[in-house]
């Protein structure tokens, strides 16, 4: 458990997301890493009895140019507390099957301190854990797939620095509060009823089906559902013992 305890520590000062000493991370570097959330967003998780250090989760929707930001309130459930445009995502709707095929990945993804790159070459970044264990059952391939700044995406999903740096500053801030790490759904759109309907001859659509079954649970319940994969499938909530999600 102690052994535990450093390792964690170590990653969060290693990854530059606890910086008690000043010259651990270069100035220029520490400048955009240490960037606080607008004076707005602040005041919206006042209005929503949110702790500025409290849990998060994200949503990514393709379709809709939209990546969302839930914390988990004083109550237990989650707020969304911010919007931000997509600057760009990769190829078509659907999933990412092997390295070089420019898509950008669907599905659920767990992100930990030790995946945030403060020394990004697209400003900042971090690695959404692709390929998850589901990804790995059906045999997918790829390397270094992120959500970062620079708006440019050959399988990513790009933001501009500006929102790349609030998005950043909630992850730090959410680690720092002791969360481990966060859940990432990626979505190709919306996952309404109606939506379904109009992409229902899609080759993807099983596929979506079966990522509907975690989009429906988190609108439900507004907290994120647990994600394991049994017989090379998502499954959420079950409660069973089966293959835990991790990146």
């Amino acid at each position: 458990m102690i052994f535990k305890r450093f390792l964690i520590i170590y990653v969060l000062f290693a990854t530059g997301i606890l910086t008690a000493c000043e010259g651990r991370l270069p100035a220029s570097i520490r400048a955009k890493v240490e960037q606080p959330l607008p004076r707005e967003v602040q005041n919206r998780m006042v209005l929503y009895n949110v702790d500025p250090y409290a849990p998060i989760m994200m949503r990514f929707f393709k379709e809709e140019n939209i990546a969302e930001i839930w914390k988990q309130s004083r109550s237990g459930s989650f707020v969304l507390i911010a919007r931000y445009d997509i600057c760009k995502w990769s190829g078509q709707l659907g999933p990412k099957y092997k390295e070089g095929d420019f898509q950008t990945p669907e599905g659920f993804y767990t992100i930990s301190a030790s995946q945030m790159n403060p020394y990004s070459k697209y400003y900042l970044s971090f690695n959404i854990g692709f390929p998850n264990l589901y990804d790995q059952a059906h045999g997918r391939t790829g390397s270094n797939l992120m959500v970062h700044g620079s708006c440019f995406s050959a399988g990513c999903y790009s933001m501009s620095d500006k929102n790349m740096a609030q998005i950043y500053a909630f992850a730090r801030d959410a680690f720092r509060g002791g969360q481990r790490k966060f859940q990432l759904q990626a979505f190709p759109f919306r996952m309404t009823d109606a939506n379904m309907a109009r992409h229902s001859s899609d080759p993807h659509y099983q596929f979506w089906m079966m990522l509907k079954k975690g989009y429906d649970l988190f609108e439900k319940n507004r907290k994120p559902p647990t994600v394991d994969v049994y017989e090379k499938r998502y499954v959420f909530n079950t409660g069973k013992t089966v293959v835990s999600l991790k990146p």
